[in-house]
């Protein structure tokens, strides 16, 4: 017999199938026993879309905290007052590199003040909205029956209402304040969270997993926190990286219909699309700017969320 035609039992020509089985990654890397979200993490720092949405939404958060120490003034300050005329709002220059706004302030430090602004929205809204959603969808998808009607019913008559619609009511509502805005926008989130982990939940309780804990005699309260919960917040956790460009937003939206509580000169970047109205035909880059900022974050958290969303999704893995 030829070295060609050795049989399948040989180790040398065994080796392939077995690291094939075995699912090696490039290289020769063996990622068998690899857990879904290291799985999911090698995945995303391969993916060039993953890395330019990680990559916006780190340069925003950064400029956000460290806004004290880059912002050439502060949020409230006007330097260029005395410099502004009816007819006319400087621009750029060397002092001031993105020009004045029609009250003097420094359109560059406006900018980088409504960074932090729009990331305190956004997170805490979407994390009061995580937490009222999931503590919705873990009742209904725990007790299941009447509480879970009831819980749907809930959440359908929140569906029922266009969100921006319910935000605005509430916002009106509670009073014009930043809490206001935060608040509407995480009630207007509540139902999402809800319903996905409901039925994140309810596709878990019929797996084999739960059958055999089951059987071993444990409580449906364990069953439900230590094996049915962790596994079902993968899809939730995922939304929430998208919904945190929503709510971005949803609040410059809510502080462009004068929602969001503050001065006109407040530095907050939908305030300051409000105060640019009027000055389009004067000076457009008082609206183009901060609409930029806001797109342009907005861009990074959806292509996170949706890189993730790939990235977990279990018909992807199995091409890999």
């Amino acid at each position: 017999m030829s070295a060609n035609e050795l049989p399948l039992t040989d180790g040398a020509a065994a080796e392939p199938l077995r690291t094939s089985i075995h699912g090696d990654g490039p290289g020769g890397e063996d990622h068998a026993g690899e857990g879904v979200w290291a799985r999911a993490w090698r995945t995303l720092r391969k993916n060039p879309v993953a890395i330019t949405g990680f990559v916006i939404v780190a340069v925003f958060v950064l400029v956000a905290l460290l806004a004290p120490w880059l912002a050439p003034y502060g949020p409230d300050e006007l330097p260029g007052r005395a410099e502004i005329r009816p007819t006319e709002i400087p621009g750029p220059s060397a002092e001031y590199p993105l020009g004045l706004d029609r009250y003097g302030g420094d359109v560059l430090s406006k900018l980088i003040w409504g960074a932090r602004a729009s990331l305190l929205v956004g997170v805490l809204s979407t994390l009061f909205g995580l937490v009222g959603g999931m503590a919705l969808g873990l009742l209904a998808g725990w007790f299941g029956k009447w509480v879970d009607f009831g819980a749907m019913r809930l959440v359908d008559l929140m569906l029922s209402v266009p969100s921006l619609l319910l935000a605005v009511s509430i916002a009106a509502i509670a009073g014009q304040t930043s809490m206001s805005v935060i608040v509407a926008i995480a009630v207007v989130q509540v139902p999402i969270f809800a319903r996905l982990l409901r039925g994140s939940m309810l596709a878990q309780r019929g797996q084999d997993y739960v059958l055999a804990a089951s059987a071993l005699g444990l409580s449906r309260r364990s069953v439900t926190m230590s094996h049915v919960l962790p596994n079902s917040v993968g899809p939730v956790i995922v939304q929430a990286t998208l919904t945190l460009a929503t709510a971005v937003i949803e609040a410059a939206a809510l502080s462009y219909l004068g929602l969001g509580g503050g001065e006109p000169s407040t530095a907050e970047w939908g305030r300051m699309l409000v105060a640019a109205q009027q000055e389009l035909a004067v000076a457009p880059r008082l609206a183009i700017l901060p609409g930029i900022c806001i797109a342009v974050t907005a861009l990074g958290f959806t292509l996170v969320g949706e890189s993730l969303r790939e990235a977990l999704d279990p018909r992807n893995r199995t091409r890999r």
